[in-house]
């Protein structure tokens, strides 16, 4: 829809006696403003009231001063965050590896609490079979030969 559809639409609705004194009023405004301001009426509007209300529009908007120092004041921000951040992340790695040194010294400690426990239990093991042998021969179940075969496994180990 254009804005003639429009106008179209809004002046059917009128009786045509009031449409007629509008159109007739508007020309009227038409040639007294082109007649005072020329060709600037038809480019700029009605009267200098409305370029008033414009350049109080254009003073309220930033200038490239404002603009520039905004900028330097979000470069300086921008700036003090990433400063921050590489603070951060010093910080971040300092810890890390605070816990790295700290769960490998008690990785270590457990290590060898296991092969502390490995080497007890293999020692008990070896005893407990050393016995078995001797109980076995004892008993005539198994004979020397099969006793010293069997004690030489154990001393591999």
């Amino acid at each position: 829809m254009t804005v003639w559809d429009t106008l179209d639409k809004a002046v059917s609705f009128l009786p045509p006696i009031v449409a007629s004194a509008l159109l007739v009023a508007a020309v009227v405004v038409f040639i007294v403003g082109f007649a005072r301001h020329g060709v600037n009426f038809v480019k700029y509007g009605f009267s200098q009231a409305n370029q008033t209300k414009l350049d109080d529009l254009l003073d309220k908007l930033a200038t490239k001063e404002d603009i520039n120092g905004l900028r330097a004041e979000m470069k300086a921000e921008v700036n003090d965050l990433r400063a921050e951040m590489t603070g951060l992340r010093t910080e971040m790695r300092a810890e890390v590896n605070d816990l790295r040194i700290e769960m490998t010294g008690k990785i270590d400690g457990l290590r060898t609490e296991l092969d502390m426990i490995k080497v007890n239990h293999f020692g008990h093991l070896k005893n407990y079979l050393t016995v078995l042998n001797g109980i076995l021969l004892d008993k005539g179940v198994i004979d020397n030969e099969s006793r010293a075969r069997l004690d030489n496994e154990l001393r591999g180990m």
